[in-house]
């Protein structure tokens, strides 16, 4: 693949010899990681606030039996952070994967989604079919299972995406005291010794990335997320968004923690009903939001079972 090179990253972060590389897509140039050199490919789609790191575990376990692309998406880590608020919306993110699969020479793709990736994961099998030959989601349901089962105490855990939609402040929250609220909010809300004081760090040093063609830093391009498409979430004209009916027609495996912080249970009831396809659940008692770096293991054998099933 061009532009790509070996490196080992035992240093930094305790894991095996990865490909790092970077791909030309549109007007944004995203950085990935690579495992792996089987026929099919498999991209893992990060969320909010992380970056390819959080599939740590998963890309060696997958990379046994495909090729894996975890990249960072656009705004984050080492990827192009464009300074608009409106770069950010689903529509670019969308194209940016599409690009992303064409690059690695490949027709399609499973598409893996934790959090803000699932969200994308979701719109990408909806929306482009032809290039997903399977979908896994983790944690976060399409919009419209999440539009249609919103309640008062969904509301209420949601309230950080209302505040990120102030200019400036989120990010003077998040990043004061050495990024101190978001190291505790990883530890508050995943089960004990799930992440590192080395794992910490090297989120927080994610956030804190901007290169000198950066229009913005790490954070804001992270919030700007919220920022380009909360309204889908929570407001809409279009009956459509908010009405579930089948509109994925790929196989699809959703796999929840049950603990979720953010994503309370009411909200992913009855996401099947969402998929005209072979569809699966695999769930997790014991497990908050940050389901695969909770339980790797788990996950990765859940993941490696539905994509290798015909």
């Amino acid at each position: 693949m061009s532009d790509t090179k070996l490196v080992n990253p035992e240093q930094q972060i305790g894991e095996p010899i990865f490909r790092h590389g970077y791909a030309q897509v549109g007007d944004v140039r995203l950085h990935y990681v690579e495992c792996g050199a089987g026929e099919r490919l498999v991209v893992l789609l990060h969320g909010f606030p992380e970056c390819w790191y959080s599939w740590r575990h998963q890309l060696p376990a997958l990379g046994q039996h495909f090729r894996v692309i975890a990249p960072d998406l656009r705004g984050y880590n080492l990827s192009t952070k464009p300074g608009r608020v409106e770069d950010y919306r689903i529509e670019k993110l969308m194209d940016d994967v599409l690009s992303l699969i064409r690059h690695c020479g490949a027709r399609e793709a499973a598409v893996v989604g934790h959090d803000w990736g699932a969200g994308l994961a979701w719109a990408i099998a909806e929306h482009h079919p032809e290039y997903v030959w399977k979908l896994a989601a983790l944690q976060v349901p399409p919009v419209a299972v999440w539009r249609a089962n919103m309640t008062f105490k969904q509301a209420l855990r949601s309230w950080y995406m209302l505040f990120f939609q102030l200019p400036r402040v989120p990010e003077w929250w998040l990043g004061a005291n050495d990024f101190a609220r978001l190291k505790a909010m990883f530890k508050a809300t995943a089960r004990r010794g799930t992440f590192t004081e080395t794992d910490l760090a090297v989120f927080k040093t994610a956030l804190q990335q901007r290169s000198p063609t950066d229009e913005t830093c790490a954070l804001t391009g992270a919030i700007n997320y919220y920022r380009a498409n909360v309204f889908k979430l929570f407001g809409s004209t279009d009956e459509r968004a908010t009405k579930v009916e089948p509109r994925v027609r790929v196989p699809t495996l959703f796999i929840y923690g049950e603990q979720d912080h953010f994503v309370v249970p009411e909200t992913v009831k009855g996401v099947g009903a969402y998929v005209a396809a072979p569809y699966a659940e695999v769930r997790f008692a014991h497990v908050n939001h940050w389901v695969q770096q909770e339980a790797p293991t788990e996950v990765s054998n859940a993941l490696i079972s539905f994509l290798q099933a015909e």
